[in-house]
């Protein structure tokens, strides 16, 4: 255990940029929404929501993909094995999502203690997400961004064994493939009833179920790939 903490410990090398690059991205889209909101009239707010949470996810696995990418030939010159590698990459991704899920908790509070700040903004938790009790309310947060984490985990994997090639065949695969779900969508005449799982599903599915076992799943199959990904 004490060798996954300090593979864990190797990602604080670069907290700076891990920890900070995330929270101004959000916070910049934060701020241009919020300019928006406020210059926009009373009817037009009604709506409320934004989508600009989405980019501190982004920002997340963006991050975790460097990580692993630059870290991982230091970790190998430490003698760390690939798995204590991974594990501890795995209990840094779930600390941040948890210590991130707590900030983005604290920001709903304020958000609607202050009436979305004064203009009727729902930034940090627009939506279904803005749940009552504070403890849900972090892991509504964590569990999505974990995901993130191990899908920018996953995707260092990648370019770690395969390169460039392997991160231009995953992307020309994933677009085929989302393009035939969408045609094969749209021949069967189900776009109704896909709208309405996302509208009606319950929230834990949403963003507890799915997210947790699609992380569970990638993160399985990133440390197949870098079993054998050369440092």
């Amino acid at each position: 255990m004490s060798r996954v903490v300090a593979a864990a410990r190797l990602h604080a090398i670069h907290a700076p940029v891990a920890l900070g690059v995330p929270w101004l991205v959000v916070g910049s889209s934060f701020a241009i929404n919020l300019a928006i909101w406020a210059a926009m009239s009373p009817e037009a707010r009604a709506a409320g929501g934004t989508g600009g949470l989405v980019s501190l996810y982004i920002t997340v696995g963006i991050v975790f993909l460097q990580s692993v990418t630059q870290l991982f030939p230091l970790a190998m010159g430490l003698s760390l094995t690939r798995r204590t590698f991974y594990l501890g990459t795995l209990l840094t991704a779930g600390l941040q999502s948890l210590v991130f899920g707590v900030v983005l908790t604290v920001f709903t509070l304020v958000e609607n203690a202050t009436g979305g700040w004064g203009v009727g903004l729902s930034f940090w938790a627009p939506g279904r997400l803005d749940v009552d009790n504070p403890a849900l309310q972090v892991v509504v947060f964590a569990v999505p961004m974990i995901l993130a984490s191990v899908v920018g985990t996953g995707l260092g994997v990648v370019v770690k064994r395969w390169g460039q090639t392997g991160m231009w065949v995953l992307g020309i695969t994933s677009l085929l493939l989302s393009g035939l779900a969408g045609v094969l969508v749209t021949y069967s005449g189900s776009w109704r009833a896909v709208g309405a799982f996302f509208l009606d599903a319950p929230l834990a599915v949403l963003v507890l179920v799915v997210p947790g076992l699609a992380a569970v799943a990638l993160a399985g199959l990133g440390f197949a790939g870098l079993r054998r990904a050369v440092p």
